[in-house]
């Protein structure tokens, strides 16, 4: 899956009849497959696979190559909102994505010269690994693979906490991308053999430090548990106190006993160390009775 240098037209020979689109998807493909196709008068289900990668030229090549595959039904986004759209569209048509391969820098600070140019008024793009966390909590039941431009252990680890059920290189070899893309649908997880090492060291001070959080989240009243949530939903003094029914200046005082007991010297880090230890925001569609 290795990208093709700037300028150049292909990565892979795209066979004849392209693939199929998604709304929101890069151009130039437009046959949509059935869900089924038979041999030997058997049916076999297609897995729906969405390519979501800013670099047209990859998204396209690797999304031809998938297209070889009687059983795969492939299309390309090239943004997470368009990703996000497509996804949508297609659940909503009852015909959703069984795996999406997601590029881990999608969205980075300098988009390539072949990125989809933006689309006027369209939402704020994510990054790779905060889409793959979005669809965990949107649409559970969609697998996600990252494809990375090199190995890194913490940012492996990071994909699989947010939700990933594989990590690739983006240069590996077709046949083992569609290892990978079958593996994950019999919930399998799949790391590149020199990564798991790293993983499970990241994996593991991350749970040690998460354990350390709630401890210390635990220590808090709770009032002050309260209070940390307002912080977590980015509320202010004068607004947590006008939530929950108090004055500023015991709003202050609760506010520093969090940080006191938390460790921390300032919101930013108590909101932080309250993530980590699985704390969420307020409702804040909702007043408190």
């Amino acid at each position: 899956m290795r990208r093709p240098a700037r300028g150049t037209s292909r990565a892979w020979r795209r066979p004849c009849g392209g693939v199929g689109s998604a709304p929101g998807a890069l151009p130039g493909h437009g046959r949509v497959l059935e869900d089924v196709w038979a041999t030997g008068g058997v049916c076999v289900q297609r897995i729906r696979v969405l390519v979501v990668d800013d670099h047209r030229i990859f998204a396209e090549s690797l999304a031809a190559a998938l297209a070889v595959e009687q059983d795969v039904e492939v299309a390309a986004a090239g943004s997470s909102p368009a990703a996000l759209r497509a996804v949508e569209r297609a659940a909503a048509d009852g015909r959703r994505f069984d795996v999406l391969l997601i590029d881990a820098d999608l969205g980075g600070a300098s988009p390539p010269a072949e990125a989809l140019p933006a689309e006027p008024d369209a939402p704020a793009a994510i990054g790779g690994i905060p889409l793959v966390s979005r669809l965990r909590t949107a649409h559970p039941g969609t697998r996600t693979v990252v494809l990375a431009e090199r190995d890194d252990p913490c940012r492996a680890a990071a994909a699989l906490q947010a939700g990933a059920s594989g990590w690739v290189a983006k240069d590996s070899s077709l046949s083992r991308l569609l290892q990978v893309v079958r593996g994950v649908l019999r919930g399998e997880t799949h790391l590149p053999p020199a990564l798991l090492t790293g993983v499970l060291r990241e994996l593991t001070a991350a749970r040690r430090n998460r354990t350390e959080s709630e401890r210390l989240v635990e220590s808090l009243t709770p009032r002050e548990h309260e209070v940390l949530r307002c912080m977590v939903a980015g509320l202010g003094r004068k607004a947590v106190a006008e939530r929950l029914y108090l004055s500023p200046h015991t709003v202050r005082t609760h506010m520093q006993n969090v940080l006191g007991k938390l460790g921390v010297h300032s919101t930013l880090a108590a909101v932080a160390l309250a993530r980590r230890a699985g704390v969420g925001p307020v409702d804040l569609e909702h007043a408190p009775t």
